[in-house]
Parts: C-alpha cells; sequence; structure tokens
C-alpha cells in the first residue's frame, strides 16, 4: 500500500496461490534411478492393482536434457484420482512417495516508481488477492530503495566512499595474485538463463532450458545478474571468472516454474557432478517432500549448495527453504556498513515446533544491499536482497574451492567449517540475525588450506550469559522447576556424508565453577546425513540450587565416526572428537507470581495446513508461518515481559504435561489447535485452584473463511481455510465451564483505551460472560460485513475485553481479548504491551487495574442469547495436520492423550579443573593453523580477458585492468589523491633520512697539521669576552 491508500480494505480471495498443486498431476518418487520403460512398467503394475478399469491415467513427457537418463521420478497425469488409487500407486515395492506437483512462482521485484493510489479501488476487491509471499519460493532479490534501509537509524554519521567490486571488497584479488581464479570448478546457476554472447563471461560450459518456453536466454536479467556476481570476467568483476559455468534455466519469463522442473534439474547437475551450486530462491514450504530430499540427494552427491536466507526481515521465524537446512549454506544480508540489511530473514528455523526449539541460521553474512553485477545484455546493475548476497558467498566458495590441491577434501560440510570458522562476528547482533558472521573469504583460504577432516558444532558453544549475541538464551537466567531450555545444536561432518556417534555423549561438569548444579539432557541424530546431524541440548537447574544463584560450567565431549571412503581395510573408521562447552546463569526459583506459561503446543501455522494470517488486510502475508513463538513474531511481546520482571516459559507440550502450582498465569495466544479432552479438565482443575489465564483470540466466521477461500485457475480447485485466525469453537469449549465465549463476529477499528491508542485488527468480540465479570466495549466497524457484501457499518457496544475473577476458594483469574494483533510483530500497528502489563496484574497479583474498571466502556456482560456460538466449519481438513484430531469416518474424534516427553539425564563425569573464563575465542577448527598458510605479496595479477570477438565493441579492455563507467569515473577521481599521498610519502622519506643525517654523530677524520699561524689565528677567532 502506498500512504495515501491505507484505509483502502485489502482483497484476500486470490489465485494462483495455495500450495499449488496443479490439477491431476502427481509427482512419482521411486526408491532408485530407472529407465522411463521400468517406471512405466511399475506405474502400470501399481495402477492395475486399483481394479478400476475406467481410470485414466498416463505419464507426462519431460523434454529437458535429463529425459534421456535414468531418473527416479515420474510425472503421471491421473484424471479424477482417488485416495485409494495414490495408496495403491505407494504400496508398489520401487515406489517411494506419491505427491502433487507444484507450480513455483517468483516475484522479481526490479527498481520501479509506486504506482500513484487513486479514488478508485474496484481492482481491490476481495476477488483478486495477489499476495508475494504464499505457498511458494520466490525469488530474493529486491530492487526498492526502501529495502536499502538498516533497521537502525542515528541522526549524523560520517559516509565512507564504497567500491563497486563485491569480490574486490572482500579481497578475491588477494587470491587472483596468487593465480587462483576459479578455474576446474563447476557452478551451477539455477535462475532465468543467461545469453549466449553475453560479454561478460568466457566459460559458460553449457546452458540448459528446463521451463516449456523454448529459450535458452535470459527476459529477466536475475539470472545475468547472479552468474555475474559469481564469474563476471570484466565490468563489474565476478569472484571466479575462470571457472566453469553452467546455467540452468528454470524459471520462465512469467516468473513461473514447477517442482518436477526442479527435480529434473537437480538430477541433471548431479549426473554432471556440479562442484557448487546456488539458488537465490527460496519460500516458507519445509515440508515440500520432493524438493527437500532432491536437496538431500544433491549435497550427499558433494554439491555445495548455496542459498538464500530470504527478504522477509526484520521480522524473526522467517527463514525459507532451502537455506534453512543443516546441508546447505544459508546466506543473510548486511549493507556495506556492516549492519544487518533490514531485509535479510532472521532465526530460528521453526521445522523442530513445538517439540523442540529452532536452530541457528543464517550459516553467514556478506553484502547484499546494493551490489553490483551483471546486466542483461550488457553494463552493470546493482540489486539488493539475500539473493544478491547468496552468489556472493556462492563466487566465493567457487573461488576458495579453486585454491585446494586436494580436492577431495571439499564437501558441503569442510567448505561450510571453514565459512564459519573463519567468519567475522559482527558486534551487538545475535546469532539468528547474524548466524556466524561477517564472511572472511582471506581467513576462509587458510582454513580451508589447511584443513584436515573433522567434525564441528554449530553453535560450537553454550553460553546463557553472554548478550546480545546468544539472544535468547542470554537474556533469561535459568532456575530450578524451570522448562528445561533447549538449545539446539549442528554437527557438521567433515569427514564423510554420513556418519554416526559413538557411544553417548559425555557430560562433565566443573567443580570448581558448580558444574554440579545443572542437569543436562542429550538427544542427537542416530545418523548423521547428509554431512550434518543434530545435537539437542537440555539444561536444567538441580533440585539443590534452587536457592543459590550464580555461574555454573560444564562441557559435553561428543565423538563422530565416519567410514574411511579410501581406507584399506574394510570398516575403517575416521573418528573426530568434539568438545561443547557450557555456562548458564542461575537464580533462586522465582515467586509463582513472576512465572508466566507461554502455551505453543495449541499453535499451528503453514506448512502444511492453509493458516490465514490473523489480520485480514495484510495482503502481502495470507499466510500465519512465522512459527507463533515468543522468540519469532512474539519477540518484541518477550522483550517486554523481560524487562517488566517476568520469567516467561514455554510448553511444547498439552496442557496435561506441567505442574500449574509453579506458575502464576497460562498466556494463550492465537491458538489453532483443539483441546483434549484431559486437557479440558486439567485446565478447569488448574484454575480452580490458583492458576489464571490470559487468552488472546482473534476472527472466526464460517462465511468469511468461505468467502476467503480461493480459486486456482491452474488446479481447477477451490482452496480453504482449515481455521480462522484462531479456533474460536476449540478455544469456547475449553472455557465454557466458566459461561464465557467467543462470537463469530469479525470487527476492525480505532478507539482509545485508559488513554492509549488502540486498533483492533480483524478480531472477534465476547459473546458470553459472567455476570459479575467486567467487560469493556467499543464501537468498531463490521470488517465480517464488508468482506462478505463490500458494504461499510460501524457496530456500538462490541464487547472485546473481559475480566473475571473465579468463584472457587484461592481460585485463578480469567481474562479475554479479542485480537492478537497488538502483541504480534507480523502486523502490528499499535501495541497493547500496557494492556498485557494490566492484564497480568489482575491476574497474578488479584489487582485490578482501575483503568479498566471504572472505565466509562464498561458495559453489563453479555449474556449471548441473541445469537448462536461459532461452529466448525463443515468439511474441514483441520485433522490432517493437528496433533490432537485423527480422522474417523468422516467425522474427526481426539486421539489418544500422548505421553510427556521425559527427558533422561546424562550421568555427570565431574572434573575437578577450572573451566575456560572466555568460551569465544575465534571458532578454530582442530589442527588448523593460519599462521602456516601465508598469504603471499605476489605482483597484481588478474584474470585473463578473452579476446573480443568480430563486432564486439572493445570499450572494456583498458590497460591495467580499470573498468569504465562510473566506476572509472571514482577511479580517475582518486588518481589525484594517490598521486599527493606518493609525493607525501617520497617527501616523508626524504626528511627521515636528513633528520638522522643530522642527529647521527660524525665521524672523526685524520686530523692534518696546520701551519703555525694558522692555527693562532684560529685561537683567537674562537675566543668569546666575557660579558
Amino acid at each position: 500500500l502506498c500512504k495515501e491508500c491505507t484505509g483502502t480494505l485489502i482483497p484476500f480471495l486470490f489465485s494462483n496461490c495455495c500450495p499449488l498443486c496443479v490439477s491431476a498431476e502427481y509427482i512419482v518418487a521411486f526408491t532408485g534411478y530407472f529407465s522411463a520403460k521400468a517406471r512405466s512398467l511399475y506405474i502400470s503394475s501399481a495402477l492395475r492393482g486399483v481394479g478400476d478399469k475406467k481410470l485414466e491415467w498416463h505419464i507426462v513427457p519431460r523434454e529437458n536434457p535429463a529425459s534421456d537418463f535414468p531418473s527416479d521420478f515420474e510425472l503421471v497425469h491421473i484424471k479424477q484420482a482417488s485416495s485409494s488409487s495414490l495408496l495403491t500407486l505407494e504400496d508398489h515395492p520401487y515406489i517411494k512417495r506419491v505427491t502433487p506437483q507444484r507450480k513455483v512462482f517468483r516475484s522479481l521485484k526490479s527498481p520501479e516508481p509506486t504506482a500513484p493510489c487513486n479514488g478508485t479501488h474496484d481492482s481491490q476487491k476481495w476477488q483478486s488477492w495477489q499476495s508475494s509471499r504464499p505457498f511458494r519460493r520466490t525469488s530474493l532479490s529486491l530492487g526498492s530503495g526502501f529495502w536499502h534501509a538498516t533497521g537502525r537509524h542515528s541522526s549524523r554519521r560520517l559516509l565512507r566512499a564504497i567500491p563497486r567490486h563485491v569480490a574486490q571488497i572482500l579481497q578475491a584479488d588477494v587470491l587472483w595474485q596468487m593465480g587462483h581464479t576459479g578455474s576446474g570448478v563447476k557452478v551451477a546457476v539455477f535462475d532465468t538463463g543467461l545469453s549466449e554472447k553475453h560479454p561478460h563471461f568466457k566459460n559458460v560450459k553449457e546452458r540448459t532450458n528446463w521451463t516449456n518456453e523454448k529459450t535458452l536466454d535470459d527476459g529477466l536479467g536475475h539470472g545475468t545478474f547472479v552468474a555475474g556476481v559469481i564469474a563476471s570476467m570484466r565490468e563489474c568483476q565476478g569472484f571466479a571468472p575462470d571457472s566453469e559455468l553452467h546455467i540452468f534455466r528454470v524459471f520462465t519469463n512469467n516468473q513461473v516454474s514447477y517442482t518436477s522442473w526442479f527435480l529434473d534439474a537437480f538430477n541433471y547437475a548431479i549426473l554432471k557432478k556440479i562442484d557448487v551450486l546456488n539458488l537465490s530462491i527460496g519460500g516458507p514450504d519445509f515440508m515440500d517432500h520432493p524438493f527437500v530430499d532432491k536437496v538431500w540427494e544433491l549435497t550427499a552427491n558433494k554439491v555445495i549448495m548455496v542459498s538464500a536466507i530470504g527478504n522477509d526481515g526484520p521480522l524473526y521465524g522467517t527463514l525459507n527453504n532451502p537455506a534453512d537446512q543443516m546441508d546447505v549454506i544459508g546466506v543473510g544480508g548486511i549493507d556495506f556498513e556492516d549492519n544487518i540489511a533490514r531485509f535479510s530473514s532472521r532465526g530460528m528455523t521453526t521445522w523442530e515446533l513445538p517439540g523442540g526449539y529452532g536452530r541457528v541460521k543464517p550459516d553467514i553474512v556478506t553484502y547484499g544491499s546494493g551490489v553490483r553485477g551483471s546486466g542483461l545484455k550488457e553494463g552493470c546493475r546493482s540489486l539488493s536482497g539475500t539473493s544478491v548476497a547468496s552468489p556472493v558467498v556462492a563466487g566465493a566458495v567457487t573461488l576458495l574451492a579453486s585454491t585446494v590441491l586436494n580436492r577431495e577434501l571439499v564437501n558441503p560440510a569442510s567448505m561450510k567449517q571453514a565459512l564459519i570458522a573463519s567468519a567475522r562476528r559482527l558486534p551487538g547482533v545475535n546469532m539468528f540475525e547474524q548466524g556466524h558472521g561477517k564472511l572472511d573469504l582471506i581467513r576462509a583460504y587458510q582454513i580451508l588450506n589447511s584443513y584436515r577432516p573433522q567434525a564441528s558444532l554449530s553453535p560450537s558453544y553454550i553460553d546463557l550469559t553472554e548478550c546480545p549475541y546468544m539472544w535468547p538464551y542470554c537474556s533469561q537466567p535459568i532456575y530450578y522447576g524451570g522448562m528445561p531450555t533447549i538449545v539446539n545444536v549442528t554437527i557438521l561432518n567433515g569427514m564423510g556424508v554420513t556418519g554416526r556417534i559413538i557411544d553417548k555423549p559425555i557430560w562433565q561438569p566443573y567443580l570448581p565453577q558448580n558444574g554440579d548444579n545443572i542437569d543436562v539432557a542429550v538427544s542427537y541424530s542416530p545418523v548423521l546425513w547428509p554431512w550434518a546431524g543434530y545435537l539437542a541440548v537440555s539444561i536444567s537447574v538441580a533440585k539443590k540450587a534452587a536457592s543459590w544463584e550464580g555461574i555454573a560450567q560444564g562441557h559435553i565431549m561428543v565423538t563422530v565416526a565416519s567410514p574411511a571412503e579410501n581406507d584399506s581395510e574394510v570398516g575403517g573408521e575416521l573418528t573426530s572428537t568434539v568438545k561443547l562447552p557450557i555456562k548458564v546463569k542461575i537464580v533462586p526459583t522465582p515467586p509463582r507470581s513472576k512465572r508466566v506459561l507461554w502455551d505453543q503446543y495449541h499453535n499451528l501455522r503453514y506448512p502444511p495446513g492453509y493458516f490465514p494470517r490473523d489480520n485480514l488486510r495484510m495482503k502481502n502475508d495470507p499466510l500465519d508461518w512465522n512459527g507463533d513463538h515468543i522468540h519469532t513474531n512474539f519477540r518484541d511481546m518477550y522483550q517486554h515481559l523481560r524487562s517488566m520482571g517476568y520469567f516467561v516459559e514455554v510448553l511444547g507440550a498439552p496442557l496435561t504435561c506441567f505442574d500449574a502450582s509453579q506458575y502464576g498465569t497460562l498466556l494463550m495466544v492465537d491458538s489453532e489447535e483443539e483441546y483434549f479432552p484431559e486437557e479440558i479438565t486439567k485446565l478447569r482443575r488448574d484454575i480452580d485452584n490458583g492458576l489464571s489465564l490470559i487468552i488472546f483470540s482473534d476472527w472466526y466466521n464460517t462465511s468469511v473463511m468461505r468467502k476467503v477461500k480461493f480459486y486456482d485457475e491452474n488446479t481447477r480447485q477451490w482452496w480453504m481455510p482449515d481455521t480462522g485466525g484462531a479456533n474460536v469453537p476449540a478455544l469456547n469449549d475449553l472455557i465454557s465451564v466458566w459461561g464465557m465465549a467467543f462470537s463469530d463476529g469479525l470487527y476492525e477499528g480505532d478507539f482509545t483505551l485508559a488513554d492509549h491508542d488502540m486498533y483492533y485488527a480483524s478480531g472477534c468480540s465476547i459473546a458470553r460472560f459472567p455476570e459479575d465479570g467486567i467487560v469493556i466495549a467499543k464501537n468498531l466497524k463490521d470488517q465480517g460485513l464488508e468482506v462478505l457484501k463490500q458494504e461499510t457499518a460501524v457496530v456500538e457496544g462490541i464487547p472485546i475485553l473481559g475480566l473475571y475473577q473465579t468463584p472457587s476458594e484461592g481460585g485463578g483469574r480469567i481474562a479475554l481479548y479479542g485480537d492478537s494483533n497488538c502483541i504480534d510483530d507480523s502486523h502490528r500497528q499499535k501495541d497493547c504491551f500496557w494492556l498485557l502489563d494490566a492484564l497480568l496484574q489482575y491476574t497474578s497479583y488479584s489487582m485490578t487495574p482501575p483503568s479498566l474498571s471504572h472505565s466509562h466502556s464498561r458495559v453489563a456482560p453479555p449474556a449471548g442469547a441473541e445469537r448462536p456460538l461459532p461452529q466448525r466449519l463443515e468439511g474441514n481438513h483441520l485433522y490432517r495436520y493437528s496433533k490432537v484430531l485423527e480422522a474417523h469416518l468422516g467425522d474427526p474424534k481426539p486421539r489418544p492423550l500422548p505421553a510427556c516427553p521425559h527427558l533422561s539425564w546424562a550421568k555427570p563425569q565431574p572434573l575437578n579443573e577450572t573451566a575456560p573464563s572466555n568460551l569465544w575465542k575465534h571458532q578454530k577448527l582442530l589442527s588448523v593453523d593460519l599462521d602456516k598458510v601465508a598469504v603471499p605479496n605476489m605482483k597484481s595479477y588478474r584474470p585473463q580477458v578473452r579476446p573480443l570477438s568480430p563486432g564486439e565493441s572493445g570499450a572494456w579492455d583498458i590497460p591495467g585492468g580499470i573498468m569504465p563507467g562510473r566506476y572509472n569515473q571514482e577511479v580517475g577521481q582518486t588518481i589525484p589523491v594517490f598521486a599527493f599521498l606518493g609525493a607525501m610519502v617520497v617527501l616523508s622519506f626524504f626528511v627521515v633520512q636528513l633528520t638522522k643525517a643530522k642527529s647521527k654523530p660524525k665521524r672523526r677524520k685524520p686530523r692534518i697539521k696546520r701551519p703555525t699561524y694558522l692555527q693562532q689565528q684560529t685561537a683567537t677567532a674562537g675566543k668569546t669576552p666575557n660579558v
């Protein structure tokens, strides 16, 4: 939206979105690679078992360079496929999985003026929402100047001149001087193609087209730009101009692709033994199984994949796939002043929620704002985005790989180890923004050229006292009785594509540093594949330290083994032992009133289901995909609660799995999940015994849900949301015993409450509330009416806030509010943290805020008799994604209640020695000595420039390797400066020499005997009269 259109209602019904499963087309994945004839026979054999002679199906032909080779998948068109026919396919012994064919979009954002707003809004109705980030992998480049912002502001600061060539800024020319230019390394660019005679490239080995367009050329310029950052040889020079460039055109000029195109192209890349692959696309769907599986297969075949982390910053929990995978190098963006770019996505990964905790991503950051690269046909252009930062790292990786004599040592794990061990940490930035820090090409070169195969950890240590880098761990001390703190560490195995942990990790507390005051539990990947695995560390406080305060330290020892590929003995293994230092701050257990428990278990998000955003006006973000965690899109709320002295813990299990006597308030925000009957019973008992409850709900209206479904013109299918912004019917089941309920009304509007400006964004109202409770009502716009009938109406007296003291002796308190957007970072316009403070004062201390109890907006509690309560949408598919429901004869029912998580605490092996005082030293890999790998000062060497072809301009062949254009002008402007500095250096040299000559004692010369008369004259002249 532009500024003048902020009041326009954003349409919500959109096409060409959803998981974009192409109508009647399915990807049939096999257990191995088979010929086309064998694949056809297996599919025919499987479908004959269906027993439906009228079943119409055929194999969709795929005309691309991979069609002549065996493949591990087939694209099949099955007309009116039933679930039974698909299950029959999967029953075949050689068929691994059947998944829908997906359409993949990208939207390239190039610099162009914003369209002016006008008074006509016919195009912005609820029938035409085109979203920029739903269900799809998108290009991660930016052109708008707005996105060049860094998120930090100062009124005045010194601006330094920025050289144009990012390769030279990162000192690639030092490696060029040593004769390393990427020679012998195969690098693949998966993008929009490249024109055949582009003057910037001299070693384009192969161009392949995987789309349905009959061209190999780039019609958009994005693929050309990315290839230029990696391998351009002139003007805007790339990192590795002599590398072997393989161009994979996987996107059409309409910015469309399909999963099957990627799968075929990935197979071809494996066949061609590609070394480095750049993928400047991404999307939130880490559950696109064929795509994710193929990425694993790529890296297992020693393809080093570099991918952009996403342009969805500064919001946390916005990582894109495949950059969020352990085996992929995920790249974030910074500007030329080493600030994290505002657009760069932040961690953590959300795969592990709700039961676990996310991993550290991005892996590394580098320049991604205002970077120069090759233009579509010639010349240079500037782009911004992590789509730009990704080829910077891919180019650096290509150049680094060419410097290693023993190429067998270069693999996805060893390269990532070198990059993260050499990265320069940015001050004042946490690990979910910068990963391990800024790319340092020269240090990475030194590490890689003294590297020995080994295992390493990311992060390499756990220090819950180190802020801000270790945020959020450092933001809250641990204490006895609290939920265990989970740290998800990635194990990188540079010894081989597969590995295992020998025996069990060993926990060794330092006794002089009170290490015996903490308990540690460890779970880990049974197999490290490909090149990586996880090490989940749960940290808790021992009972004897319930009233103790101080620092406790210890470390975990992990031994990793991998098969030795070149070992002459059968069964030989390589082993590597790594140490994970741990340092925590322990405080006495806080009082119950200060402890808040966040319910994570009942939050659902995309993927895998269509869970719509909580604010219907947000056309650019229709999906709820940030994890709804206190360290992702509720980060600001968490920071606020910590600043107010509250201790916030996360519940990743059912409500039956926590001790309510330990907590003052249970906080439920934007819950989409159903509840087990046992959970409902226990919560009622807990509240009777003193636990308090705060619920922030959101909209739920079945008519609106049907309206905001969308018709995909490609699939010819309707897609329906599985819940509204929150699952109001489930919440009503939870609170019905107290005579409370939310309505299916949908409201929005600005208002003032307790002298605070508030905005209600697509919230619901309170339909029922106990008569002795406190209810606040406001005049709001009926957004549901606007969505359904495009009519505007203001409704008076909408109950939005309720406070209630339960009648049982010592019972807890309940607070309801109908909208969560004011505490959600995703689309928050006006925060209501003050309201959360007031509600916590009420629930934790039984202090009713006078600004609410005596508010002129207080009304009589609604009895709820005038309209029925909202019902679940008939035919919804929530059971497909729910942890609570399961299908049962078309009528979903609750699953059996799962057992609560049980941690097996490691048996300590105490050490009576002093722990290291500083856990963070520059992350040195074992057996790496940077001093042994010198960077010589050699004569300036530049990559060889290819001869001009007939008719080609010679403007680029300027002596000395100076490039034309604006960069040349900048160089020309600096020549007088360099001349002056040179003259000053020469002058200083002569001044120093002259000074030395004067101060140096003169050597006595042999005296020559003078005549007597001269000696007398001299003696007379030398006498000075006394005064």
